[in-house]
């Protein structure tokens, strides 16, 4: 068979002789997209990939630090990873191991779910999973007119927040939000309690991941703004967690 030379969401050729039987993934998102999926398929995964809950693969390490050699030795046709989890170096390094590599790189939710069927019925030839058609259908349609200024916090001590340019901001302005931060330079800027706990910023979301926000952990440094406990799957993860998350995120939110 000869083989097939396609493009992944960076550009990079990827010659396939036939659709990858063996896959890695180091994107907790995409992890859970192809144990739903595809989960035959599926031989490892990172530390980080909690989700379906009862995964029982070998894992790589993390999402910055995988372990080449475990890669290597799970003997990978192909390994997913993405442009903003991972670092270019280990995809570099990968590559130069002689193990393909498919890069994703996810702005936006319909960017994700183009992304995400190009994988599965371009690469993986599985064809577009039934969730991905549903998330589609949830999440299509016009833009709403934002009814509220929110701000998404991913860390404490020092506070970061989601600013241009994510995939989470994305989410957030889909759902009928602004985000407070979408015009700042950087896409994670660092910024100081005030410039949260302030008029004009109607609420702040607290996500459970990356930073572990809880009842105890997060609301009581604010004195102004409301705050809303959320799912960290539900606002940031692109794959199956789509489906039921719009509700769910516009629930979160109402006092």
């Amino acid at each position: 068979m000869r083989p097939r030379t396609t493009a992944d969401d960076l550009g990079h050729a990827v010659s396939l002789v036939a659709p990858p039987r063996r896959v890695v993934s180091l994107v907790p998102s995409i992890t859970e997209a192809l144990a739903t999926t595809c989960p035959e398929r599926l031989v490892g995964a990172t530390d980080w990939c909690t989700h379906p809950t009862d995964l029982a693969v070998p894992r790589v390490r993390g999402t910055k630090n995988p372990d080449r050699a475990a890669v290597a030795a799970l003997r990978p046709d192909l390994v997913v990873a993405n442009k903003e989890e991972n670092r270019e170096l280990d995809v570099q390094r990968l590559r130069a191991d002689g193990i393909r590599v498919w890069v994703t790189d996810i702005e936006t939710v319909p960017g994700a779910l183009d992304s995400l069927d190009r994988l599965f019925t371009d690469v993986l030839d599985v064809g577009t999973p039934d969730w991905l058609s549903a998330a589609r259908d949830e999440w299509a349609g016009p833009l709403p007119e934002p009814t509220a200024e929110v701000a998404v916090a991913i860390w404490r001590d020092p506070w970061m927040v989601v600013g241009r340019d994510t995939f989470t901001g994305d989410v957030v302005r889909r759902l009928g939000w602004r985000n407070a931060f979408a015009d700042v330079a950087d896409r994670y800027p660092r910024v100081e309690l005030d410039d949260l706990d302030r008029e004009g910023v109607d609420v702040v979301l607290l996500p459970d991941e990356p930073y572990v926000f809880t009842a105890d952990d997060g609301p009581e440094a604010f004195t102004r703004t409301r705050t809303a406990l959320v799912s960290g799957r539900l606002l940031t993860w692109y794959g199956p967690s789509l489906v039921g998350a719009k509700a769910a995120l516009a629930a979160a939110l109402r006092p």
